[in-house]
């Protein structure tokens, strides 16, 4: 803990153990943790696998608070006002200082508890990972709940400035504090990858979904094979509900010699299946892929979606349009051709550029420097004990 940190009890509730929310809550509690903080989760237990299992097993002696596993659906159903009373029930015992909500669903259950009473009135933090936003079915109803939940939150705590434009542009002005910390990734992460020597040309690494742009992918692959100058192959790694609708895309296009549908694996393993890394998504708010990439090294086409140009500072203009198969295809075949040395100045750069950064201390920096600010106004006393801001 920093010195002048006064010591908290944090309870983090979201769904879904996957994905970079999932990466995104995990190094924020076990910071937490380091620095002293009584930390808990409440985390739904139908997603995530054995992988999760793993993880949250491995944190779970740090988490002084435990760890609550409750089945979460991510679609709205009656057995929602069921789990909300037992989140709720765990909250009046657990008498934290802080309550910090992640995404669409993990904000509901948290922030409703803000229209029931509690022996002990915590700050109620949200973090909106872009999932709700970026929703066409239901969106309406999605924003209406944003809206009434705005009223129960002491501070937004986004991960990127777009995502805190995003919400503004659709909800408007509030009481609420705001935030940003971007998102950050430790030592670990910066271990320099090489390719496997049977590695293909491209390598996308994500969840298996048509938001996430696979579908792009595939029909810009497509293109560079008629051309008939190039034939590189695409190892997809991941797994997601539309893997049968991609899988189905990649037959149809005459590319199932050329594309290899890997299940998932761990990031550095998977980068290390290609060349080139592909990121082409439609939306995005602050993706950690793109982070690890580049921390690995590892030469990276991405689309210009959510905060991928707060990633690339300075090189942003080597992102690309999303959603579109012809612009994917141009910029694949100039990174077949671009020449190696240039290639790797670039990464060097980039990778330079992210450690500098985009480091994990210095988000939870941030982010409890905004814990401080809300309990202030309940709490006067905290502002004193509060860090600055970095």
């Amino acid at each position: 803990m920093l010195s002048n940190e006064r010591s908290l009890r944090i309870v983090h509730v979201f769904r879904a153990p996957v994905g970079g929310l999932f990466r995104h809550v995990m190094d924020l509690a076990g910071e937490q943790a380091s620095r002293g903080h009584e930390v808990g989760l409440i985390v739904d237990s139908l997603a995530g696998g054995e992988k999760a299992e793993r993880q949250l097993a491995a944190i779970a002696p740090r988490m002084k608070l435990g760890v609550v596993r409750l089945p979460m659906h991510r679609e709205p159903r009656l057995g929602d006002v069921f789990i909300f009373a037992r989140i709720y029930a765990r909250i009046r015992r657990l008498r934290p200082d802080i309550v910090h909500a992640h995404g669409a669903k993990g904000g509901l259950y948290a922030r409703l508890t803000g229209f029931l009473p509690l022996p002990k009135r915590p700050a109620r933090i949200y973090t909106p990972h872009g999932g709700s936003f970026h929703q066409v079915a239901g969106h309406r109803m999605y924003m209406l709940a944003e809206r009434l939940l705005e009223r129960t939150t002491d501070l937004l705590q986004f991960e990127s400035e777009y995502m805190a434009k995003k919400y503004a542009s659709e909800i408007g002005p509030g009481a609420a504090l705001v935030n940003v910390a971007r998102n950050g990734i430790g030592p670990r992460d910066f271990v320099r990858v090489t390719p496997s020597p049977d590695a293909a040309e491209f390598v996308y690494v994500g969840e298996l979904a048509v938001r996430k742009g696979v579908d792009t992918l595939i029909e810009a692959l497509a293109i560079i094979h008629s051309g008939g100058r190039f034939a590189p192959r695409l190892v997809i790694v991941g797994a997601g509900p539309e893997r049968d609708v991609l899988a189905a895309i990649v037959d149809k296009s005459g590319m199932a010699g050329s594309i290899t549908l890997a299940g998932p694996r761990p990031a550095q393993e998977a980068f290390a299946l290609g060349r080139i890394v592909v990121s082409p998504s439609r939306v995005e708010s602050l993706p950690y892929i793109i982070l690890e990439a580049i921390a690995c090294g590892r030469p990276l086409i991405a689309t210009a979606v959510g905060g991928a140009g707060e990633i690339f500072g300075p090189y942003r203009d080597r992102l690309i349009a999303p959603a579109d198969p012809a612009v994917l295809a141009a910029a694949m075949v100039a990174a077949l051709q671009e020449n190696d040395t240039v290639q790797q100045e670039v990464c060097s750069a980039l990778t330079q550029h992210v450690k500098e950064n985009f480091q994990i201390a210095s988000m939870v920096d941030s982010i409890m420097a905004g814990y401080y600010r809300a309990l202030a106004r309940s709490e006067p006393q905290a502002l004193q004990m509060a860090p600055r801001a970095p």
